[in-house]
């Protein structure tokens, strides 16, 4: 029990990791699925859209990419990517739990309704192509949120002290 103890916040930083590279991932998993269903449907009707629908399928596949980064940066603050093991206080650990929650939380979520503006959008493309930049806006507005939170978990983790 004490060896658990004694490394439990290095349990909770690497939760912290953990749960942003899966949470987020999940969601761009959950969004790239969607759009891709419907682009698949597209593609059935007009083959000559497939630059077009598969950019707009890959739109939600970035708040996996944004999880994965804060998942990197969580593992170099405690040592395991880099410099080798830091000592992490329990508090710390917390803190760096909580620091990767937004990217977790928030690139679940995020990715899922990106996913299904981006279907939204990739059936403006299929009855507008020449509408395309338009189109892609709706999906992009999405994303400003998982840049948010990238940032907001990406300046807490660094705020942390060891």
């Amino acid at each position: 029990m004490g060896a658990f103890l004694s490394n439990l916040g290095m349990f909770y930083a690497l939760l912290g990791a953990a749960l942003a590279v899966l949470m987020a991932g999940m969601g761009s998993a959950i969004g790239v699925g969607i759009a891709g269903q419907a682009a698949s449907g597209v593609m059935t009707e007009d083959p000559s859209k497939f630059a077009k629908v598969l950019i707009m399928q890959l739109l939600p596949g970035t708040q996996g990419l944004y999880g994965l980064l804060i998942g990197f940066i969580a593992l170099s603050k405690i040592g395991i990517i880099g410099s080798g093991g830091v000592e992490v206080s329990a508090i710390a650990g917390l803190e760096i739990l909580a620091a990767c929650l937004p990217m977790g939380i928030v690139g679940l979520v995020s990715g899922k309704y990106q996913g299904k503006t981006s279907a939204a959008s990739i059936g403006i493309i299929a009855k507008r192509p020449d509408q395309f930049g338009k189109a892609m806006l709706f999906p992009a507005m999405v994303e400003t949120y998982a840049i948010l939170a990238l940032l907001i978990s990406f300046l807490a983790i660094s705020g942390i002290a060891l």
